[in-house]
């Protein structure tokens, strides 16, 4: 994805000048205070993405002046890739907007990694639209790549040397090249998104498209056009028909993050598309084949959430079909510090920084604190660093935050220390056993001979 131009029209000045910080880095970032200002604007300029505040001061809370703001965008363009700005409280009216005609809605206070993918997605299809207009092709070719992902290497590299991992990829490239229904499981942040993009790039369909659908962030009322698509008049504001994820991904690949969040009416719509492999946009009498290969993933326990009834038990039999998890970073062992390089390397040359590495006492905290966010936690962390780094290493008060959570850190890898897990399960175990090595060897089920080695090695 290259960088494009981007408008940002909101009355806050603290939003404004918030956004352009962040976003900076996707492109040439324009800001409005006043939106009578922005159809002169667009008349002159083309932008690739508008980021629309939805109410105004002079009409502060129904959302009115947002939806007349987007009609006389899109009667200038009717390709205009537009995003809504919208408090929480506005979910409601940020459904309405994107059935007429906006791409997708930021909710406040936002969360900024999603906010930073949503606006860099947006990107990409208002470049996909382009190009397609340019090359002439029909318009359903141009809303194709709308949830389609790049599968280039810099986006599909995985890295990690430890068992855990390299186990992982063994599986992953077992069930690549296959249609079976893939399960991912794994703690926030370990790269779940990621490891899907691998195993569909080494598959027959890595040619075809990539679909991800967050399903964390999308509203239950958006989900069935989303996933559907709609036809023309289907509901209010529909004026014209739209391919849904689906659609989209039709020969290729569909990715449901955090299908756990999904609600069990939701459930049952998307458990009959996997088993008659046939669906139908709203507001159409008619079906078509879906052939997609599906890829799921949650940080929720879904067995758990069976017993509880959040989750329906067919559903959860028909995404495990090769069910993988993946180990968070606090098992990955040295992969801490390859993936730590990778991102200093990354980073150093973003931000035109001479930093060589990182000083010993840096790499000993790193190693003590537990990374509950995992490689995404560690690659912020180091991003940051670069940023506040004077020295010609990274130093532990770059990562002023190691040394706060140190207690921390110290008790979590206490709690996953192996041998330590081990010595108390023994220990336990002989004094249900009241010391009958035989009957405890069998509970553990290992042999008498391994049990008195252990005894021996643990000072039992």
């Amino acid at each position: 994805m290259k960088q494009g131009k981007i408008l940002i029209v909101d009355d806050n000045p603290d939003i404004l000048f918030t956004l352009k910080m962040l976003l900076r880095h996707l492109g040439q970032i324009t800001t409005l205070s006043d939106p009578r200002e922005m159809l002169p604007l667009l008349s002159r300029t083309r932008h690739d993405v508008i980021l629309l505040d939805m109410n105004f001061r002079h009409d502060a809370v129904s959302g009115r002046e947002g939806f007349a703001w987007l009609e006389e965008i899109l009667k200038l363009d009717a390709q205009a890739t537009v995003i809504f700005i919208t408090a929480y409280g506005d979910m409601e009216k940020a459904v309405q907007a994107i059935k007429r005609g906006a791409t997708d809605f930021i909710p406040k206070p936002w969360d900024n990694e999603k906010l930073i993918a949503t606006v860099s997605a947006a990107l990409q299809l208002s470049q996909d639209k382009q190009k397609a207009q340019t090359s002439g092709q029909p318009e359903t070719q141009a809303e194709k790549p709308a949830s389609k992902q790049s599968l280039d290497k810099p986006e599909t590299v995985v890295l990690g040397e430890s068992p855990a991992f390299l186990a992982l990829l063994r599986m992953l490239r077992q069930c690549s090249d296959t249609d079976a229904n893939l399960l991912l499981l794994g703690e926030n942040g370990t790269g779940k998104d990621l490891l899907a993009r691998y195993t569909c790039g080494l598959s027959s369909r890595r040619d075809k498209a990539y679909v991800s659908i967050d399903l964390g962030s999308i509203p239950d009322t958006l989900f069935e056009s989303e996933l559907f698509g709609y036809e023309r008049g289907a509901f209010t504001d529909a004026r014209r028909g739209k391919p849904g994820r689906l659609e989209s991904a039709q020969g290729g690949t569909l990715f449901l993050n955090e299908i756990g969040n999904l609600s069990l009416p939701l459930q049952a719509k998307l458990l009959s598309v996997i088993e008659q492999r046939r669906a139908s946009r709203l507001g159409s009498t008619s079906s078509h084949p879906v052939d997609v290969r599906l890829i799921c993933a949650t940080n929720t326990d879904l067995y758990a959430a069976v017993e509880r009834r959040e989750f329906r038990q067919d559903l959860l039999y028909r995404i495990n079909t090769i069910e993988v998890r993946i180990p968070p970073l606090r098992e990955r062992g040295d992969d801490l510090f390859l993936l730590a390089d990778a991102f200093l390397a990354r980073y150093r040359e973003k931000y035109h920084k001479e930093v060589k590495g990182f000083t010993r006492e840096a790499r000993r905290q790193m190693q003590l604190y537990p990374w509950l966010g995992n490689v995404r936690e560690l690659e912020h962390a180091v991003e940051r660093a670069v940023i506040l780094s004077s020295g010609p290493q990274l130093t532990a008060q770059d990562f002023s935050f190691l040394t706060r959570h140190q207690p921390e850190a110290m008790h979590v890898k206490e709690r996953y220390n192996l041998e330590r897990i081990e010595r108390d399960n023994i220990e336990e175990v002989l004094r249900l056993c009241q010391g009958n090595i035989t009957l405890a060897a069998e509970m553990l089920g290992i042999t008498r001979t391994s049990l008195y080695r252990r005894i021996e090695k643990f000072g039992l």
